[in-house]
């Protein structure tokens, strides 16, 4: 299906596109998740040059969990251009028209590098994938057998208390590894006595490091590492009810097989 026929648009040449990317760690899908404020002030953003310079800005999020998608992050009216250079110097509304869509319109299309671009050079490029029943909110829930999250993405699913997340691991004792994708280095852990997966990976979301001894150490000096750095996957799941011996004993046999005390953050 065509855009056109959802998002009804006169006169392209008023639009820039903003292909909303990766900058620096930042995926600006967490961005818009975490806060739509956030989300606004990837609008704002000027470069070292006045690329948003046209009267609009019709805004996708790179839908990093999908190559090749994007989800739409509404129409920008820009109403001032500061100055300044690499600094929140656009001064943007956002339009009612199209809100209605904001999150739940998913496209397929390919752009090249960059972030900026004449929309009549590349609207009929995009395709309606999925036109969502809500706002995006999320990875939804789709087996432990598929449980694997940057730590980032974590912490969006907690703060919204998804039902479908916290029903599966809060009923769940469990064994973990977290990898830090910036070393390459791992730790395993485990959930079992009275806390479920869902209670223990929310003290990671809270504190980055669990209380774990090496982790802490890690990020004593920038809170915001294991947001940025840490993925975090369920390696096996157990019933609430299995004796808390068998979940130790897994957990050392992970350790062991990763060589996590030898070579990762694993003290003990």
């Amino acid at each position: 299906m065509e855009l056109s026929s959802i998002l009804h648009l006169s006169d392209f040449s008023k639009y820039k596109l903003h292909a909303a990317r990766k900058s620096g760690t930042v995926e600006p899908l967490i961005a818009f998740l975490r806060d739509r404020s956030e989300w606004h002030q990837w609008n704002s953003w000027q470069r070292n040059k006045n690329e948003f310079n046209r009267d609009r800005i019709l805004s996708l999020i790179d839908f990093y969990p999908e190559h090749g998608e994007w989800l739409f992050g509404g129409i920008y009216e820009v109403q001032e251009r500061g100055p300044e250079k690499n600094a929140h110097s656009y001064v943007v509304k956002l339009l009612d028209h199209g809100q209605d869509l904001i999150g739940r319109l998913k496209l397929t299309g390919s752009l090249p590098r960059g972030r900026a671009f004449k929309l009549e050079t590349f609207y009929d490029n995009f395709k309606i994938s999925e036109l969502l029943r809500t706002p995006y909110a999320g990875k939804v829930f789709d087996g432990y057998e598929k449980v694997s999250l940057d730590l980032s993405m974590l912490e969006i699913i907690y703060k919204n208390n998804r039902t479908d997340w916290k029903t599966a691991l809060e009923s769940v004792k469990g064994i973990y590894l977290i990898a830090d994708k910036l070393t390459g280095k791992q730790y395993v852990g485990s959930a079992y006595g009275d806390t479920g997966i869902w209670a223990r990976w929310a003290c990671y979301v809270n504190t980055g490091h669990g209380w774990n001894k090496e982790l802490v150490k890690l990020t004593s000096n920038d809170p915001s590492y294991a947001r940025t750095n840490f993925k975090i996957t369920l390696i096996e799941c157990w019933p609430f009810k299995t004796d808390d011996k068998t979940i130790i004993i897994r957990e050392n046999f992970w350790k062991e097989a990763f060589l996590t005390k030898q070579h990762g953050y694993n003290s003990n």
